[in-house]
């Protein structure tokens, strides 16, 4: 059995960072994608990163420039460094991973960045 286990998340004021990390453990397949995803109170869960296997990397608007993802394939980890924070940016934080046809979520981790 698969299990993703995230870390890094907490309380930070505005302008501050954080990072992420999302460690895979059990019998695990080639991992291809990897993606950070966050859902705040009352929203919908939107994707934040992803990365590739090969190294491709794509970012949702709002926080291209301010976060960077990153994986260690050798660790089955991935991480999302986050600067600048905002607010806004407040919101449980998940990881997702592909090893197809399987797809793997973390358990969540919250992240508040007070003002």
């Amino acid at each position: 059995q698969v299990q993703l286990m995230e870390s890094g998340g907490g309380v930070v004021q505005a302008g501050g960072s954080l990072t992420l990390s999302c460690a895979a453990s059990g019998s695990i397949n080639s991992l291809t994608y990897m993606a950070w995803n966050r859902q705040a109170p009352g929203k919908q869960r939107e994707q934040v990163a992803y990365i590739t296997s090969g190294g491709t990397t794509n970012y949702l608007d709002s926080v291209r420039g301010r976060f960077t993802i990153s994986r260690d394939n050798a660790k089955n980890t991935v991480y999302l460094q986050m600067k600048s924070l905002k607010p806004e940016d407040t919101a449980v934080y998940y990881c997702k991973m592909v090893a197809s046809p399987y797809t793997y979520w973390g358990q969540g981790t919250q992240v508040t960045v007070s003002s």
